[in-house]
Protein backbone atom coordinates (compact mmCIF):
# COMPACT_ATOMS: atom_id res chain seq x y z
CA UNK A 1 0.00 0.00 0.00
CA UNK A 2 1.14 3.79 -0.62
CA UNK A 3 2.22 5.76 1.75
CA UNK A 4 -0.60 8.92 1.96
CA UNK A 5 0.77 12.14 2.46
CA UNK A 6 -1.60 14.93 2.61
CA UNK A 7 -0.26 18.06 0.99
CA UNK A 8 -2.13 21.69 2.13
CA UNK A 9 -0.99 24.95 0.50
CA UNK A 10 -2.11 28.05 2.02
CA UNK A 11 -1.48 31.89 1.09
CA UNK A 12 1.22 33.03 2.03
CA UNK A 13 4.27 33.32 -0.46
CA UNK A 14 6.21 30.31 -1.71
CA UNK A 15 4.35 28.72 -4.01
CA UNK A 16 7.82 27.79 -6.09
CA UNK A 17 8.39 25.12 -2.39
CA UNK A 18 4.88 23.59 -2.47
CA UNK A 19 5.26 23.33 -7.13
CA UNK A 20 9.04 21.49 -5.85
CA UNK A 21 7.47 19.55 -2.94
CA UNK A 22 4.71 17.87 -4.98
CA UNK A 23 7.01 17.15 -7.99
CA UNK A 24 9.78 15.30 -5.71
CA UNK A 25 6.58 13.60 -4.00
CA UNK A 26 5.08 12.07 -7.40
CA UNK A 27 8.37 10.83 -8.05
CA UNK A 28 8.29 8.43 -5.17
CA UNK A 29 6.31 5.68 -6.60
CA UNK A 30 5.45 4.27 -3.14
CA UNK A 31 3.44 7.86 -2.23
CA UNK A 32 0.39 8.93 -2.98
CA UNK A 33 -0.59 12.62 -2.58
CA UNK A 34 -3.35 14.59 -0.98
CA UNK A 35 -4.36 18.25 -1.68
CA UNK A 36 -5.83 20.96 -0.39
CA UNK A 37 -5.51 24.39 -1.97
CA UNK A 38 -7.02 27.59 0.02
CA UNK A 39 -8.65 30.09 -1.91
CA UNK A 40 -5.68 32.56 -0.92
CA UNK A 41 -3.26 30.07 -2.02
CA UNK A 42 -4.66 30.05 -5.58
CA UNK A 43 -4.41 33.37 -5.28
CA UNK A 44 -0.73 33.83 -4.73
CA UNK A 45 -0.11 31.26 -7.04
CA UNK A 46 -1.22 33.44 -9.44
CA UNK A 47 1.13 36.09 -8.38
CA UNK A 48 4.57 34.01 -7.86
CA UNK A 49 4.10 31.26 -10.39
CA UNK A 50 3.36 30.84 -14.27
CA UNK A 51 1.20 27.72 -13.16
CA UNK A 52 -2.31 27.55 -12.78
CA UNK A 53 -4.50 26.60 -9.87
CA UNK A 54 -5.33 23.21 -11.77
CA UNK A 55 -1.98 22.52 -13.00
CA UNK A 56 -1.25 23.06 -9.65
CA UNK A 57 -3.70 20.29 -8.53
CA UNK A 58 -2.32 18.19 -11.13
CA UNK A 59 0.72 17.17 -9.85
CA UNK A 60 -1.39 15.32 -6.89
CA UNK A 61 -2.90 11.96 -7.03
CA UNK A 62 -6.00 13.90 -5.13
CA UNK A 63 -7.15 16.56 -4.87
CA UNK A 64 -9.90 18.16 -2.45
CA UNK A 65 -12.16 21.30 -1.70
CA UNK A 66 -10.74 23.47 0.90
CA UNK A 67 -14.92 23.96 1.73
CA UNK A 68 -15.68 20.48 2.08
CA UNK A 69 -15.26 19.54 5.59
CA UNK A 70 -16.55 15.75 4.93
CA UNK A 71 -13.26 14.70 3.04
CA UNK A 72 -11.51 11.79 3.72
CA UNK A 73 -8.26 13.73 5.35
CA UNK A 74 -11.21 15.33 7.81
CA UNK A 75 -11.52 12.25 9.21
CA UNK A 76 -8.72 10.20 11.62
CA UNK A 77 -10.25 6.70 9.92
CA UNK A 78 -7.82 7.75 7.13
CA UNK A 79 -4.81 6.24 7.50
CA UNK A 80 -1.52 8.78 6.28
CA UNK A 81 1.89 9.08 6.95
CA UNK A 82 0.89 12.92 7.61
CA UNK A 83 0.62 15.92 6.40
CA UNK A 84 2.86 18.95 4.81
CA UNK A 85 1.41 22.74 5.13
CA UNK A 86 3.65 24.22 2.48
CA UNK A 87 3.73 27.17 2.20
CA UNK A 88 1.84 27.71 5.51
CA UNK A 89 0.65 31.21 6.52
CA UNK A 90 0.46 33.05 9.87
CA UNK A 91 -3.18 32.42 9.71
CA UNK A 92 -2.99 28.54 9.08
CA UNK A 93 -0.71 28.44 11.88
CA UNK A 94 -3.37 30.50 14.23
CA UNK A 95 -6.17 28.33 12.72
CA UNK A 96 -4.56 25.44 13.57
CA UNK A 97 -2.83 26.17 17.22
CA UNK A 98 -6.27 27.36 18.41
CA UNK A 99 -8.51 23.80 16.91
CA UNK A 100 -10.70 26.69 14.17
CA UNK A 101 -11.29 24.25 11.77
CA UNK A 102 -13.30 26.30 9.24
CA UNK A 103 -11.69 24.22 6.47
CA UNK A 104 -10.43 21.36 5.34
CA UNK A 105 -6.99 22.07 5.54
CA UNK A 106 -7.00 23.07 8.85
CA UNK A 107 -9.47 20.10 10.04
CA UNK A 108 -6.84 17.91 8.22
CA UNK A 109 -3.87 19.21 10.38
CA UNK A 110 -5.97 18.98 13.17
CA UNK A 111 -6.84 15.73 12.11
CA UNK A 112 -2.96 14.66 11.57
CA UNK A 113 -2.59 15.86 15.55
CA UNK A 114 -4.86 14.47 17.26
CA UNK A 115 -3.91 11.10 15.48
CA UNK A 116 -0.46 11.80 16.45
CA UNK A 117 0.81 11.61 12.73
CA UNK A 118 3.92 14.04 11.53
CA UNK A 119 2.58 17.49 10.41
CA UNK A 120 5.38 19.54 9.46
CA UNK A 121 4.72 23.34 8.53
CA UNK A 122 6.71 24.71 6.32
CA UNK A 123 6.11 28.78 8.07
CA UNK A 124 6.30 31.66 6.09
CA UNK A 125 7.01 34.60 7.81
CA UNK A 126 9.62 37.50 8.05
CA UNK A 127 9.95 38.95 11.08
CA UNK A 128 8.11 37.01 13.07
CA UNK A 129 5.55 38.35 15.84
CA UNK A 130 5.71 37.56 19.16
CA UNK A 131 1.88 36.28 18.66
CA UNK A 132 3.53 34.13 15.46
CA UNK A 133 6.03 33.05 17.91
CA UNK A 134 3.74 31.83 20.44
CA UNK A 135 1.52 29.92 18.49
CA UNK A 136 4.94 28.02 16.49
CA UNK A 137 5.84 26.91 20.01
CA UNK A 138 2.57 25.91 20.71
CA UNK A 139 2.36 23.54 17.95
CA UNK A 140 5.88 22.06 18.52
CA UNK A 141 5.03 21.70 21.69
CA UNK A 142 1.49 19.15 20.84
CA UNK A 143 4.27 17.46 17.91
CA UNK A 144 4.01 19.63 14.85
CA UNK A 145 8.10 20.51 13.01
CA UNK A 146 8.02 23.94 12.16
CA UNK A 147 10.47 24.07 9.54
CA UNK A 148 10.61 27.72 8.74
CA UNK A 149 11.43 28.80 4.78
CA UNK A 150 15.05 29.53 5.75
CA UNK A 151 17.82 29.29 3.21
CA UNK A 152 21.11 26.90 3.61
CA UNK A 153 24.34 28.02 2.62
CA UNK A 154 26.68 25.38 3.18
CA UNK A 155 25.59 23.04 0.21
CA UNK A 156 26.69 26.57 -2.13
CA UNK A 157 23.48 26.72 -3.63
CA UNK A 158 24.15 27.84 -7.90
CA UNK A 159 20.77 29.98 -7.90
CA UNK A 160 17.22 30.00 -6.35
CA UNK A 161 16.44 26.89 -7.77
CA UNK A 162 18.92 25.11 -6.08
CA UNK A 163 17.67 26.84 -2.80
CA UNK A 164 14.12 25.20 -3.00
CA UNK A 165 15.29 22.13 -4.06
CA UNK A 166 17.58 21.95 -0.98
CA UNK A 167 14.30 23.20 1.14
CA UNK A 168 11.87 20.71 -0.53
CA UNK A 169 14.70 17.90 0.54
CA UNK A 170 14.73 18.87 4.27
CA UNK A 171 10.69 18.92 4.30
CA UNK A 172 10.51 15.30 2.64
CA UNK A 173 13.66 14.20 5.43
CA UNK A 174 10.78 14.85 7.68
CA UNK A 175 8.92 11.45 5.86
CA UNK A 176 12.37 9.55 5.87
CA UNK A 177 11.85 10.45 1.97
CA UNK A 178 15.35 11.38 -0.07
CA UNK A 179 15.02 14.84 -1.78
CA UNK A 180 16.01 14.87 -5.49
CA UNK A 181 19.84 16.89 -5.49
CA UNK A 182 19.09 17.36 -1.46
CA UNK A 183 23.01 17.79 -0.03
CA UNK A 184 23.63 17.24 3.34
CA UNK A 185 26.09 18.15 5.39
CA UNK A 186 29.29 16.25 5.63
CA UNK A 187 31.65 17.61 8.56
CA UNK A 188 33.90 20.68 7.96
CA UNK A 189 36.33 20.29 4.98
CA UNK A 190 40.14 20.04 6.14
CA UNK A 191 42.41 22.38 5.44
Amino acid sequence: MKQRIVVGVSGASGMPLAVEVLNQLRRQPDVETHLVLSRAAEITLREESSLTAQQLRGLADVCYDNGDIGAAPASGSFRTAGMIVVPCSMKTVTGIATGYSDSLLLRAADVTLKERRKLVLAVRECPFSTIHLRNMQELSSMGAVILPMVLSFYNRPDGLDDCVRHLAGKILDQFGIEGQDFRRWQGRTQP
